[in-house]
């Protein structure tokens, strides 16, 4: 099996490469600095010549799941009052929403060479309008956005035998997450790779956590 992680050189993205790796799975990793190890390419999500640069790297080689977790979370400090400023929005959703498309768009040739390919996107439940607790409101709209697309592009996908799935990964200790969250990279990794494991056209289109459980819309 072929895996593409995007966003992968560092927290859960890292934690996914290096599982598939431990598996002797064929892993390929993508990290907005410059790489120069095998199976790593320099992405920026939100740039289409730098896709069209990864696409070609690639050779046209079938990609059997494409992991969507690159992503980012620049409101963590914001207030209600003055913050929230109209370049954090465009930014955060040109990753979180607009890069995720590119990456799709852009592989949808390599996941149709393989058999039965399926697409993770790794959302939040922050993204669930029955969670609500308020502030982020930049983070959770892109997050709800992503969901949205998600859910659409399992149905326009089904079609043509690819999978899509939507994964809330849990409150995990990385960068993002902070020294307070429940979970390890490794456990969250692990479960999330059980669930990728799972995922069929009969189940496409679905929200779960990383442990297997159903997630409100």
């Amino acid at each position: 099996m072929t895996v593409l992680i995007t966003g992968a050189n560092r927290g859960i993205g890292l934690a996914l490469f290096n599982a598939y790796k431990d598996r002797g799975e064929a892993v390929h990793g993508t990290s907005r600095a410059p790489v120069t190890e095998e199976n790593w390419h320099q992405l920026e999500v939100t740039d289409p010549a730098s896709h069209a640069k990864m696409c070609k790297e690639l050779d046209c080689q079938p990609i059997d799941l494409l992991i969507c977790n690159a992503g980012v979370y620049l409101d963590q400090s914001e207030n209600l009052a003055d913050g929230y400023p109209p370049q954090m929005w465009a930014d955060t959703f040109a990753v979180n929403v607009t890069g995720v498309f590119l990456t799709i768009q852009t592989l949808l040739p390599n996941l149709q060479m393989a058999s039965g390919a399926k697409i993770a996107i790794i959302s939040s439940q922050m993204a669930s309008h029955t969670r609500a607790p308020g502030g982020s409101y930049i983070y959770r709209s892109s997050k709800a956005a992503v969901l949205n697309l998600g859910r659409n592009l399992a149905t326009d996908m089904k079609h043509i035998g690819i999978a899509v799935g939507i994964y809330h990964p849990g409150w995990v200790r990385t960068d993002m997450g902070g020294d307070q969250a429940e979970l390890g990279v490794t456990e969250a990794a692990a479960g999330l790779v059980e669930r990728f494991a799972h995922l069929s056209l009969e189940t496409t289109g679905i929200f779960e956590t990383w442990d297997g459980h159903a997630h409100a819309y």
